[in-house]
């Protein structure tokens, strides 16, 4: 197999030739050109002509080109964490899964993958598991953010089809966003939102989350739901539908079974778990009934449950029961978390599905999909999913595991319980980009991977849309693409006939020729029209939406009906709520919520190489109200220790009104790499839905006490480092690193603390100032008049100018930078709320004055802030609000 890449479609971007690609964030899935600068990096531009973007990105998309770098990789396999050779570490990887099969049984391996895989390389996965080991013990880091939703599309609509399009959003005269904020985890989108209702003032947007994010300072209505109330406020509505006389009874009567059965356990629901009041509910259901053209988007706050599939068929009822779905404007929307999760879910890459969206349960199907691959076995049921996974590692009944492009040891709820298991698993193999994660550093073989920019092949986003990943790069070192890892081992287990692809177009024209066969099944997937498509018509291929197969082309999903059950209808559901599966008690009152920031995503591997996307939030916090903040002793910006009955972690304070009494956030993107005690999965229970395994990351239980810190500090230099306190979370500076610090021991000297901690020599030459009395040192380390670390150090928070010292790293300076902060000549730009273009707070509130700025869009004309991604806009706003009030330098 050469695997070798041909030509990659090219387009004239200012001159210059671009490779147009796909971004490797979340599943909105944007078109991105890049060109390479020559040192390893790239120039990134939206491109304008793809359709899930228009030629917008986000500010995690704007920075790809600074994420490049080869500091951390992985550039040859290891064994046991010595260097080898790759045909020494696959014919160790083939022969200990061989011998598990042979002693043990095919159930006594697994492969956990992730969104982040290219189809192509999903594809082979599930083929080699599935058809040649012949258990379905694969499932994917997806099971994490979108499984309820797979459930919920599959026991209503008889498969997991994503009815409408993003255009949707366009054309709807109300939007319901449902447990998802928009404006920090898909930004694009939003964005897309914020233009259709300045387009249209009438259009009216909804936003249901227990927390007021940025997303809801778009919305015409903010409803602070209870957690896990969703279910509670949709049977409301369904029973106001059909009390109002808003239902389409002809096409309930022509298309939906169930109806009855779930409008009954709708009226017997009770409102008030929704813990809303009269006139909320009463608002919205009036709303809702009120517009005919209404999308529902729904993401994690739906999904992540222990109800996540009964709050996905409770939208899906009102739909159904009003027939706004598959039209334009109208119908249910899942936004997904990862690149390629769409991806996954078509090739089968979860435990209780066969690729091309054909059923694991259905003998026709597997019988089928066995002679299509001429397999020697296929398991008759579902395997094991992400939780019941690592949980039978613990009990030793995974012999072997492979994890690929995934961090399990982080993100996984009950996060240290899993990482113990893969550590005490008889074989571990990771592939992954870098062997400096949590999970990779468990490993027993390591395999370097190919990441973006690198790869070749096809993802697929939210709305059904399959575009290309092209290589741009070359693969560093001896780095493999992760299929021709897999279809590696295959051919060493003794399957290499079925395996024998020469190029991810290979393996994307067997993939297209099996959903051909899907489709004569009745399947929705089918993309058969590609299946003998060329080498050079792939690398070619445009964005298009599936299905692509006769007259079936793209476009929507059940306007006339058309679903897939037996019985080519729908099925309401009757559910009625459910409390999340932890209850709140004396010893862990607070209900803990996690999620996303705006600059991050997933575990940082990529995000943290790009110093510009720590500078908007560089640290794990924890919000709370001040009202708790005020009962628990905790003031802003000290630690707090966060325990639950399955870890612990110290957070960051950062009290606020914006989340309710009684419940509290966390981010949950740091790991043992940036901040050790931030792991907050860590703290989340294995909870999961009984129905889509999914975990319910978003309600577990929590206690918390000020962390008593002797000290605090704020760290920075031009290398690398790794502190060695009870807190610490780090990030790259343009020119070095940062860190915050806290500490429940005082240091007995000093100076000997911080050369310790930087790794410096008695060459360095050290200003300070100590004062003994107050607990306070500030400390800065200069070779050759340069600035190579400094460390600010008190009894509290320090309050010192980090976007200017971090700007100061590797400069030329004197005594006077030990005060924190620039002199009087040199303006402060302050904490940084553009990432885009990199723009501090002072420097706007600077502009607002001086310039009478009176709006953001007045903002973005003159200091471009605001004026790319757009997800800084609710911050400006807020900053044009408070442009009154004196803001100190960060």
């Amino acid at each position: 197999m050469d695997g070798a890449t041909r030509p990659a479609k090219l387009l004239q971007v200012e001159g210059r030739l671009a490779t147009c690609t796909t971004c490797p964030y979340c599943g909105v899935g944007c078109g991105v050109n890049a060109v390479p600068d020559g040192l390893g990096g790239l120039t990134i531009s939206a491109d304008k002509t793809h359709p899930a973007n228009e030629g917008r990105l986000c500010s995690k998309g704007t920075a790809l080109g600074e994420t490049t770098s080869l500091d951390d990789r992985l550039l040859a396999p290891q064994i046991k964490g010595r260097e080898a050779n790759w045909s020494d570490a696959l014919d160790l990887v083939a022969t200990k899964f061989r011998k598990a099969i042979e002693l043990h049984g095919p159930d006594s391996v697994a492969f956990y993958v992730s969104g982040q895989l290219l189809t192509e390389d999903y594809y082979v996965a599930n083929k080699l598991m599935k058809g040649f080991i012949g258990s379905a013990n694969i499932d994917t880091n997806s099971r994490l953010c979108m499984a309820s939703s797979v459930a919920g599309h599959r026991r209503a609509f008889g498969t997991d089809t994503v009815p409408g399009l993003y255009e949707d959003f366009d054309q709807a005269e109300l939007v319901v966003l449902t447990g998802s904020n928009l404006a920090w985890c898909h930004p694009v989108l939003f964005q897309r939102l914020v233009a259709a209702k300045k387009a249209n003032p009438k259009l009216k947007v909804v936003n249901i989350d227990p927390r007021r994010t940025a997303t809801s300072d778009l919305a015409d209505l903010h409803l602070a739901i209870a957690p896990g109330g969703d279910v509670a406020l949709y049977n409301a509505l369904l029973a106001y539908l059909a009390d109002a006389n808003r239902l389409d009874t002809d096409y309930i009567s022509a298309n939906v079974n169930g109806f009855e059965e779930a409008l009954t356990a709708a009226r017997a629901d009770d409102p008030a778990a929704t813990g809303l009041t009269d006139e909320e509910i009463a608002g919205f259901l009036a709303l809702w009934a009120g517009s005919e053209k209404v999308v529902t988007i729904y993401s994690q706050g739906v999904n992540q449950s222990t109800a996540g599939t009964d709050k996905v068929n409770a939208i899906l009822n009102c739909h159904l029961a009003t027939g706004r779905i598959g039209k334009p404007g109208m119908g249910p929307f899942s936004v997904t978390g990862q690149p390629n999760a769409m991806g996954g879910r078509e090739v089968g890459g979860l435990a209780n599905m066969l690729a091309c969206h054909l059923d694991i349960e259905n003998a026709e199907h597997r019988a089928a999909v066995k002679e299509f691959w001429d397999a020697p076995r296929m398991p008759d049921g579902p395997g094991l999913k992400a939780v019941d996974m690592f949980r039978a590692v613990e009990r030793g009944e995974i012999k072997a595991l492979w994890i690929m492009c995934t961090n399990p040891a982080v993100s996984m709820p009950d996060a240290d319980r899993v990482a113990a298991a893969i550590e005490a698993c008889d074989f571990t193999v990771v592939s992954d980009l870098t062997a400096e994660t949590d999970t990779a550093r468990l490993a027993d073989v390591l395999l370097p991977a190919t990441g973006w920019a690198e790869k070749d092949g096809t993802v697929t986003n939210s709305e059904r849309c399959i575009s290309r990943q092209r290589t741009i790069l070359p693969p560093p070192g001896s780095a493999r693409h992760d299929w021709q890892i897999i279809c590696d081992v295959a051919e060493r287990m003794g399957h290499g006939a079925a395996f024998d692809f020469a190029s991810p177009a290979e393996i994307f024209r067997e993939y297209a020729a099996l959903s051909g066969l899907a489709g004569k099944l009745g399947r929705d997937f089918d993309i058969s029209d590609l299946a003998d498509l060329s080498d050079r018509d792939f690398d070619a291929l445009e964005p298009f939406h599936w299905p692509c197969a006769g007259a079936r082309q793209g476009g929507r999903f059940f306007a006339e009906g058309g679903f897939y059950h037996a019985d080519g209808k729908a099925k309401m559901l009757a559910v009625t709520h459910r409390a999340p599966a932890s209850v709140p008690s004396a010893a862990y009152p607070f209900r803990f919520n996690t999620g996303r920031v705006r600059d991050h995503w997933h575990t940082m591997t990529r995000t943290a190489k790009s110093a510009r996307l720590s500078q908007h939030i560089a640290e794990p916090f924890l919000e709370i109200h001040p009202q708790d903040a005020a009962s628990l002793g905790l003031a802003p910006a000290s630690l707090a220790e966060v325990t639950s009955p399955q870890g612990r972690a110290l957070l960051r304070v950062l009290i606020s009104d914006r989340i309710q009494t009684g419940q509290v956030f966390a981010p949950m993107h740091w790991t043992g790499e940036t901040a050790p005690a931030g792991r907050i999965d860590a703290l989340v229970a294995a909870n999961t839905d009984p129905f889509s395994g999914q975990p319910e990351s978003k309600a577990s239980v929590v206690a918390i006490r000020p962390f008593a810190a002797a000290w605090y500090g704020f760290a920075l230099s031009t290398k690398e480092f790794r502190p060695d306190t009870d807190y610490w979370a780090r990030a790259r500076t343009r020119d070095g690193w940062r860190a915050e610090l806290a500490c429940s021991r005082d240091p007995s000297d000093w100076e000997d603390e911080a050369r310790a901690l930087f790794g410096l020599g008695a060459e360095a030459q050290a200003l300070t100032m100590i004062d003994p009395m107050r607990g306070a040192a500030r400390l800065a380390f200069l070779e050759e008049g340069r600035l190579v670390a400094a460390l600010y150090a008190g009894p509290e928070p320090v309050g010192v100018s980090r976007s200017f010292l971090a700007g100061q790293i590797g400069a030329e300076t004197d005594g006077a930078i030990l005060s924190g902060r620039p002199g009087a000549e040199r303006p402060d730009p302050g904490a940084t709320v553009c990432a885009c273009f990199d723009v501090g707070q002072n420097t706007i509130l600077e502009a607002i004055r001086s310039q009478s700025l009176l709006s953001v869009e007045q903002i973005g004309t003159a200091l471009q802030a605001g004026s790319n991604c757009g997800s800084c806009k609710p911050e400006l706003q807020a900053l044009l609000d408070a442009a009154t009030t004196p803001v100190a330098a960060e």
